[in-house]
């Protein structure tokens, strides 16, 4: 654990789902893919937080399904592109994070289903 990781703080940090813009948000991360995985990020479980301020200004964590992945470099750039779009985003930026390391225990039901893990 990080030094500066205080005890019985979550490792994820709560998305801003109560605010307006969440909705469209996740439906715009369930348009990237991950072009190894026939499954959109989201229900992968590759983003973590989805944080949205007061000006709309749209901060998103997500992660990868292991930090050598060939599109390591492109996917926070995708994940913009199709939230920027959404009519009242402010500005996106997109941040990778590996704490906590993803796990399939992280992906929906709709994605083990796609995937034949259920």
């Amino acid at each position: 654990m990080p030094d500066d990781q205080l005890e019985g703080t979550p490792l994820i940090k709560p998305s801003s789902t109560d605010h307006p813009l969440y909705e469209q948000i996740v439906e715009a991360c369930r348009t990237v893919y991950d072009p190894e995985i026939p499954v959109n990020i989201y229900d992968l479980g590759l983003v973590y937080t989805v944080e949205i301020d007061d000006e709309n200004a749209v901060t998103i964590h997500m992660t990868l399904t292991a930090p050598g992945c060939p599109v390591a470099g492109e996917m926070p750039g995708w994940v913009a592109d199709a939230v920027e779009p959404i009519p009242g985003v402010k500005q996106v930026e997109v941040e990778m994070v590996w704490t906590p390391q993803w796990g399939m225990d992280m992906m929906s039901d709709e994605a083990r289903l796609e995937l034949g893990f259920m």
